[in-house]
């Protein structure tokens, strides 16, 4: 069920990227708190290349639209346990954030697969994850944007998901029950 949309009028918004810029993994890692949330295909592939397996990945099996490469494909296939969910393009569904909570919550890294598109998981992903954790998601042909969850990074994320179309209130309940 879908609890959150995208209206037009916040499209740009989500453009601009929540922190630093990186295109260096090593830098980004020895920058990043713990947990590490991964939203997108090719941050999680470069994160796991790294060596370091992210606690949550967030994966759609895609890039701009586009399936991954053999390569990014083989990488992602690993042994972790997966959380099926459906979300649509350009939304946020019950599903995700009930998998963001219960991913979180887990002691092994954890991947959370979705039919769908990932795209606008960070900002739930801000909310659920403890201040300290460090969200790490794509900016298309920039880089991996490095979000360090604090107070402030919680309360912007809350803010957005307050602007988007649809049961704000409901969603930021699912979120606190972390």
């Amino acid at each position: 069920m879908t609890l959150l949309s995208l209206p037009d009028d916040l499209r740009g918004t989500f453009k601009a990227p929540l922190g630093p810029v990186y295109t260096d993994t090593e830098r980004l890692l020895s920058d990043a708190g713990d947990p590490i949330v991964a939203v997108g295909d090719v941050v999680t592939y470069h994160l796991r290349v790294a060596g370091r397996d992210p606690n949550v990945a967030v994966i759609d099996g895609k890039t701009k639209r586009e399936a991954v490469g053999e390569e990014i494909a083989a990488v992602l296939d690993g042994d972790a346990p997966r959380i099926e969910v459906e979300n649509a393009p350009a939304t946020l569904s019950e599903g995700l954030f009930s998998a963001l909570v219960d991913a979180l919550a887990r002691d092994e890294p954890t991947v959370i697969h979705v039919t769908g598109e990932e795209d606008l998981a960070t900002v739930p992903a801000v909310v659920a994850a403890p201040e300290g954790a460090s969200v790490v998601y794509g900016q298309p042909d920039e880089g991996m944007v490095l979000v360090d969850v604090t107070a402030a990074s919680k309360r912007e994320a809350r803010d957005l998901l307050e602007r988007m179309d649809g049961d704000a209130d409901a969603a930021l309940d699912l979120l606190a029950r972390r």
